[in-house]
């Protein structure tokens, strides 16, 4: 039975732990661009033709 409190307190641990990261990635500005990502894969195939040339 104590390893079943081992195992839960572990889990909260490092489930904190990914939520402080998380958070911290948030507020740095790694979840901003939101436009970009959409609109890269337009543009993929006219890089690739403008290197061969």
């Amino acid at each position: 039975m104590s390893v079943i409190y081992l195992l839960l307190t572990i889990s909260i641990i490092v489930a904190v732990l990914f939520f402080i990261v998380f958070i911290i990635s948030v507020k740095k500005g790694q979840f901003d661009d939101t436009y970009t990502p959409s609109v890269r894969m337009l543009f993929d195939d006219e890089l690739i033709k403008e290197e061969k040339n």
